[in-house]
């Protein structure tokens, strides 16, 4: 039996290829900006905010990374409709993302600051600064040094888990994958470039974060 490959046939939608790889960029971006504020916040208020903060906090990271990430965005998408949240698949990938993202963000930003010494914090008590600055500047970029690493493998998982968000029918490269495979019949050329292509996003976004975190997060900028 001979097996005849065609790759051009896929590649040749390279607009819409181009497109979905756009929109994985996209989804990514913005849920890995905004879950890392969500996972600093609720970091910052499992260790000091007040009891019941507390326990928002440790319910909310709990119920996430213990259901399916597709659980999750079938609920921002078919669930909340029922209660009259209607959102575009779009924004319910969003969303779904971001919420994933923080809960974990929380646990390894946690796991950060709770290395920080006590030294440093006793430092800048001693300097009059306020509990919002010795956080900011004293306590955080340390902590986001230590954690660097496993924050953004973190974020590669959710990137690479916005594949389940074309089942929703949000544009990204698994939903252009499936779309190029059912108007050419080439299913498997078409999941073969898109790993390839999931794969170097996968290697560019950690060399770029890499790069990026001691530069302009926990690191001295130099001019």
């Amino acid at each position: 039996m001979r097996i005849e490959l065609d790759f051009l046939s896929v590649l040749s939608q390279w607009p819409l290829l181009v497109s979905g790889v756009l929109w994985t960029l996209g989804l990514t971006a913005i849920s890995a900006v905004i879950g890392v504020v969500v996972g600093v916040t609720f970091a910052w208020a499992r260790l000091s905010g007040p009891t019941w903060l507390k326990w928002v906090a440790g319910i909310y990271v709990e119920f996430i990374r213990n259901t399916p990430f597709i659980v999750q965005l079938f609920f921002v998408f078919f669930g909340l409709p029922i209660l009259g949240i209607k959102l575009s698949p779009e924004t319910s990938s969003i969303i779904a993302m971001v919420i994933n993202l923080g809960a974990y963000a929380t646990e390894i930003i946690r796991a950060g600051i709770q290395a920080t010494p006590k030294g440093q914090i006793e430092a800048g008590l001693s300097l009059a600064l306020n509990r919002f600055q010795i956080f900011t500047r004293i306590i955080l970029p340390p902590a986001l040094k230590k954690v660097w690493p496993a924050l953004v493998s973190q974020i590669i998982i959710v990137m690479l888990g916005s594949a389940v968000c074309g089942q929703i029918s949000t544009p990204e490269l698994s939903f252009v994958a499936n779309l190029i495979q059912s108007r050419n019949f080439r299913a498997f050329e078409a999941y073969i470039v898109a790993t390839v292509i999931y794969l170097l996003l996968s290697i560019s976004v950690r060399a770029l974060l890499n790069w990026a975190g001691p530069r302009y997060f926990f690191g001295a900028r130099r001019g």
